[in-house]
């Protein structure tokens, strides 16, 4: 009789790869974008071989799913800590619009998060990714307007400010920034004014030696 040998601590799981070629799949895809990413490229990034991607996730559009719904559980759960905090009001800037924007901002830490659900909202057309990009968007609307209570009025500007940021994170706006542009530091000082240091060096962490 063949004895297995236990798994040893530097075996790592299949959920564990998992998850590491969703993480490297989601920053791909948030830099080239859904038809500039091929499946090679997030193997690379991964450190796993093309072919066990493909194994793992079949094609490159599964797995570009799979990426959206990790980025919109992501986005689902830190709303929800933030709408469940129970730290006092501080004053009256500290709302539970400014506690839930805020804890987007956070979510800059993960650029190709956000990067991936703005590529996946051009997408309307694809009639697959289409209506998962709908209806994670839509999930999104039904939390702020249903959990955290927001009127349709504040839920509009809640999310026309997101959009802002995402925006300025795709542009890259922070480089503009730095470079002294006064339109720039006008608009980046405006948008996003508590949490522009975060963007800064969450840019600079992003930007190829």
């Amino acid at each position: 009789m063949t004895i297995q040998p236990p798994e040893t601590a530097t075996r790592m799981r299949s959920d564990e790869r998992r998850e590491l070629i969703l993480a490297a799949a989601t920053s791909v895809f948030g830099e080239r974008g859904y038809v500039g990413t091929t499946t090679d490229a997030i193997a690379r990034a991964a450190g796993v071989s093309q072919p066990y991607v493909v194994r793992m996730f079949g094609t490159k559009e599964a797995l570009f799913l799979e990426v959206l719904q990790r980025a919109l559980d992501r986005l689902l759960a830190t709303f929800r800590a933030a709408i469940a905090d129970p730290t006092p009001v501080a004053g009256p800037d500290d709302t539970l619009g400014h506690r839930i924007g805020m804890s987007y901002a956070e979510l800059l830490l993960d650029r190709g998060l956000l990067l991936s659900l703005m590529h996946s909202f051009l997408l309307g057309a694809d009639p697959v990714i289409g209506a998962a990009a709908r209806a994670g968007f839509l999930s999104v609307y039904r939390l702020l307007r249903e959990e955290a209570g927001f009127s349709a009025e504040e839920t509009d500007q809640f999310l026309a400010h997101g959009m802002m940021m995402n925006t300025m994170v795709g542009l890259r706006m922070a480089d503009e920034y730095a470079d002294g542009d006064p339109c720039a530091k006008d608009l980046l000082e405006t948008a996003m004014p508590q949490k522009l240091e975060l963007l800064l060096r969450t840019t600079a962490e992003n930007t190829p030696a």
